[in-house]
């Protein structure tokens, strides 16, 4: 799959495409039905199947740094990655930034998607919006597309116990720790992933060592403790799962900044893991974050969260809890 900033590199190898629209958080099963959509008509068209993806999203953007924006769900790696796996042949990050907020509508469709990719057909669902101020609508679509030549399909939706499947429904889930209805709207257990890197090595201190996992998020859809099972992949030797107790949040007691954390305590593990990949699979909430008075109550606490933790992935295992990664477990 081709990953692209500019609709030049795209004109650079090809001359039409068909296409579908959006920021893509999650790359939810609404997102997968319109993603087969696309592949439909890029076989009827005989054209490249392009997913142009929002960078940054709009709310994140005219938020700028005050973080009154909606948790994401998931980065742009994340996001090429799993359109890559539904067999997207190029992704589109289309930068959203002061000049691409003041194109007009008409301007939008006839730069982007006209001249820019050549557009044979576009998904998109009947509430979007685009160019200034919003004034674009589906509407406005269909008309330029037969002004144009192209194709203006309505995206399916898609529903799960009788609730349609979005990005917003998929995060007030997550906050409920309802994970098993999370995974069913995603069709995959909820992770977050990033590069193990260097911290404090409090954890180490307090007789919990962690890895810190890498985040770069403005806001976080969870916060507090987990018990979860790490996909790690080393930059030397095979990918394996392990299970571990995880903290997501701001560490009140400790940091008095709002920089987000991952740490993650792998169970009975014993090893440097600096510069792997991980990715941290969720499958149920032990506590809300909270301050503690000493770090002497924080440990005391955590050895409490560890032994919950066992419990529930024990639970897990044994049967009497549902075990969200079962299918997705490779052997230890």
């Amino acid at each position: 799959m081709k990953v692209i900033e500019s609709t030049r590199a795209f004109r650079e190898v090809h001359s039409h495409c068909v296409a579908t629209i959006g920021k893509f958080d999650g790359v939810h099963r609404g997102h997968q039905a319109i993603v087969g959509q696309l592949l439909e008509q890029s076989r009827h068209h005989g054209v490249p199947a392009v997913a142009i993806v929002t960078e940054p999203h709009p709310e994140e953007f005219f938020a700028g740094d005050t973080g009154d924006c909606p948790a994401r769900l998931s980065e742009p790696q994340e996001k090429i990655a799993l359109l890559d796996e539904l067999g997207v042949d190029c992704v589109y990050l289309l930068r959203f930034d002061r000049a691409l907020s003041g194109l007009s509508a008409q301007q939008y469709i006839r730069d982007i998607l006209v001249e820019g990719l050549g557009i044979r057909a576009l998904i998109a669902g009947s509430d979007f919006r685009f160019g200034h101020h919003r004034q674009g609508d589906f509407a406005l679509l269909q008309q330029h597309g037969a002004r144009y030549g192209f194709d203006v399909i309505e995206t399916a939706s898609c529903y799960e116990g009788g609730e349609r499947i979005s990005s917003t429904g998929v995060r007030e889930h997550l906050q409920r720790g309802d994970f098993g209805k999370v995974e069913a709207m995603l069709g995959r257990p909820y992770g977050i992933a990033g590069n193990v890197v260097r911290g404090q090595q409090l954890g180490r201190d307090l007789g919990f060592p962690t890895c810190n996992v890498q985040l770069d998020r403005r806001t976080l859809p969870l916060h507090g403790v987990y018990a979860c099972r790490a996909r790690i992949e080393p930059a030397e030797g095979p990918c394996f799962d392990w299970p571990g107790a995880a903290n997501i949040g701001y560490r009140p007691t400790v940091s008095r900044d709002r920089e987000a954390v991952l740490e993650v305590h792998l169970l009975d593990y014993r090893g440097d893991l600096y510069g792997a990949h991980m990715t941290v699979f969720f499958s149920h909430k032990v506590r809300d974050e909270e301050k503690f008075d000493s770090l002497e109550a924080l440990k005391e606490q955590i050895a409490r969260d560890v032994e919950q933790v066992r419990a529930v992935l024990q639970g897990e295992e044994d049967g009497s809890q549902p075990n969200r990664l079962q299918d997705n477990e490779s052997t230890q």
